[in-house]
């Protein structure tokens, strides 16, 4: 049943989902060190995409390539396989809090992208906050004590989150706005499987010392957040305005910083919590909504 507004389930629902995805990038950190980053994120393409097919299947959802949505879904899986090469390996460079920082950064993107190739008009208070947020990507990069190889995982995160922008415009002006969000999904999946699994070869050094324990963290990677969590996202987004939902947006690189000081025992600087700050500042602006026309 369609709602006007975010209630009790559904700011739970999305608070929780924004800590989970804070805590992946402790998971994707942590796995990397036994699997080598872009052959993790292939392997989790691959396992996943059958259980997105199987539920959609079961929810009895129209998966066609056949709508014109083949193309931008090709590209969309391109687009996405990209992203996590740019991601998994960031995170063997930069720490988890900076990371989350800088990937979480796409609706700053995504909202420059909409003013311009979707007219979405800029308001005052959403181009405050995208000042806001842009300065906070200037002094997260500016902070890095000078270190080239955690300046180049911060470039390879930003980079990641300019990739999830060109996903989330495909889906919009795209026949892929047409298809089920579970297509959407196994598109992404399915095209990314392939690609980041041969791409993971290229290195020439394939570090292999899985555990139990990491495989354990390497199945609620893919159980957890790569379909349940996405799928529950896409339930959500059919329940709830999108316009009040993007309003969440600031707490995934809040929680994944948070997890990245608790588990990993990362230093989080006070360049690092100013630029958390503003870049969450800017995202709330950003996803404010507007005040209605009066009269």
């Amino acid at each position: 049943m369609k709602k006007d507004r975010i209630d009790a389930f559904g700011a739970t629902s999305l608070i929780a989902f924004s800590a989970l995805l804070g805590l992946n990038q402790v998971m994707i950190k942590v796995v990397n060190g036994g699997l080598q980053p872009v052959f993790q994120a292939g392997l989790r393409s691959l396992c996943a995409a059958p259980l997105v097919i199987a539920f959609a299947l079961w929810r009895g959802k129209r998966l066609s390539i056949s709508d014109g949505s083949l193309l931008p879904g090709l590209v969309a899986g391109m687009f996405f396989a990209s992203e996590f090469v740019l991601l998994f390996y960031g995170l063997t460079l930069t720490s988890v809090a900076r990371a989350s920082i800088l990937f979480y950064t796409m609706p700053v993107w995504l909202a420059i992208a909409a003013h311009f190739f979707l007219g979405e008009r800029m308001t005052l208070h959403r181009g405050i906050g995208l000042v806001l947020a842009l300065a906070g990507i200037a002094v997260a990069l500016g902070s890095g004590g000078g270190a080239e190889a955690a300046l180049a995982g911060d470039l390879l995160c930003l980079l990641a989150a300019l990739f999830w922008t060109g996903i989330a415009m495909l889906a919009r002006i795209s026949a892929l706005r047409h298809s089920a969000p579970e297509m959407q999904l196994i598109y992404q999946l399915a095209v990314s499987a392939p690609l980041l699994l041969l791409a993971s070869l290229i290195p020439g050094s394939f570090a292999f010392a899985m555990t139990a324990d990491l495989w354990s963290l390497f199945a609620v990677q893919v159980v957890v957040v790569a379909t349940a969590a996405f799928l529950t996202w896409f339930w959500i987004l059919s329940i709830y305005p999108a316009s009040d939902m993007a309003s969440f947006s600031f707490l995934a690189p809040l929680f994944g910083v948070m997890f990245g000081w608790l588990i990993l025992g990362e230093d989080i600087g006070v360049s690092d919590i100013g630029a958390l700050g503003l870049v969450a500042a800017g995202l709330v602006l950003i996803n404010r909504k507007s005040a209605a026309p009066k009269g």
